[in-house]
């Protein structure tokens, strides 16, 4: 009996070590099947005009009742509100494959994304209002493979949020300074409204700052396509952020080889130079920042739904070589960082009150500039 025990336990082992090693090997195939939407791409018409006009299409806005932006973890202070507007686009929460778009009714998305929000568009509700719509958003899958299916994923979830962007401005008071913000795919969508609707329009010299977190932006093909440059002081206006946080040892192979197979926004192909890195912990204003620099992290609850702001003493180092943002040794602050020690899901919570800071900040010298320049 005790011989075929260790017979058992060494099959298992040597299953496990099968397992490990498939998964080392095979993980984005793996990672593609489990994802990849595997019905057809259904063709769906345009988002309506007008209808961001219902208060049901938006996730937030000033009357939205329970309002998940608007949620302010333990610890952190109220402090004096901002000036600015702030439109924001939440990140993929469609994991589903049964469609290439989710549907914006699916009640799990709308869980998730409330949780997202909650964490991340949370650290900009110092300002004046915050405005975040639902949308056909492209399915986590979808970013997985390039397809003609991928494309046709995006062009839907950006006509949402174009229309809704659209809303927005006309929601917005016609001086005021705006804040644009997006995460992932959110990020992705944000780009392509910086290119389309402000870069050249009047609405550009309102833009405080545009936060494109969590979706890899070439300086070269793509940044100069918005009309934005880099920030790279803390005071600076009219620019741009973005960063993606990885812990040590990183690995960013999927996630760097989907991106430089897809041309620029500018339709030219990337080479490998490396991505744009904002250091959240001083406004781009160095590469590098201890993690004293660091006014405190929003740890989660393990379901996401609470947090509490504590000093982890996080750094941030903008990698010279491929431009992620490494954060030093893996801290513990949950259950979801991705293979590779990809803390993409934590990419504003381990910074939420620098992001608070920066943004309140670069509010306060655009109002101030504005007072300036009459």
């Amino acid at each position: 009996m005790a011989r075929k025990f260790l017979y058992f336990v060494a099959v298992l082992i040597v299953l496990v070590i099968a397992a490990l090693l498939a998964l080392r090997i095979w993980s984005a195939e793996l990672t593609r099947f489990a994802f990849v939407p595997r019905g057809v791409f259904e063709a769906q018409a345009p988002m309506r005009a007008g209808a961001y006009d219902n208060p049901a299409m938006w996730v937030s806005r000033p009357d939205t009742a329970n309002d998940p932006a608007q949620y302010r973890p333990e610890g952190a202070s109220a402090g004096p509100k901002g000036k600015a507007w702030v439109f924001f686009i939440h990140p993929t929460s469609y994991l589903a494959r049964d469609h290439w778009n989710g549907p914006i009714a699916d009640k799990d998305s709308r869980y998730r994304t409330s949780l997202f929000v909650r964490g991340m568009a949370s650290a900009f509700n110092g300002e004046a209002a915050v405005f975040v719509p639902y949308y056909r958003q492209a399915a986590f899958g979808s970013f997985l493979v390039n397809q003609p299916e991928t494309l046709k994923a995006r062009a839907v979830a950006y006509g949402d949020v174009r229309e809704a962007f659209r809303a927005f401005v006309a929601a917005v008071p016609a001086d005021a300074p705006i804040v644009l913000a997006g995460h992932s795919q959110g990020a992705l969508h944000l780009m392509h409204l910086l290119q389309d609707d402000v870069k050249g329009t009047p609405l550009a010299s309102r833009i405080v700052a545009a936060y494109m977190i969590g979706w890899p932006v070439s300086p070269a093909h793509d940044l100069p396509q918005t009309g934005l440059p880099a920030c790279t002081a803390q005071e600076q206006t009219g620019c741009a952020l973005s960063w993606m946080s990885f812990a040590d040892p990183p690995d960013a192979t999927l996630m760097l080889a989907t991106y430089r197979a897809e041309p620029g926004l500018d339709g030219k192909p990337k080479g490998t130079e490396p991505v744009l890195c904002t250091n959240p912990l001083n406004g781009g204003a160095a590469a590098a920042a201890p993690g004293t620099a660091n006014l405190g992290t929003m740890v989660p609850s393990v379901d996401l739904t609470m947090g509490k702001i504590t000093k982890l003493g996080i750094p941030a180092r903008c990698d010279a070589k491929t431009g992620l943002l490494m954060i030093g040794d893996p801290p513990d602050l949950g259950p979801y960082v991705l293979p590779g020690n990809n803390y993409h899901v934590y990419d504003v919570p381990l910074f939420w009150s620098n992001v608070r800071a920066d943004v309140a900040r670069r509010s306060a010298a655009w109002l101030a500039h504005q007072k300036t320049a009459k």
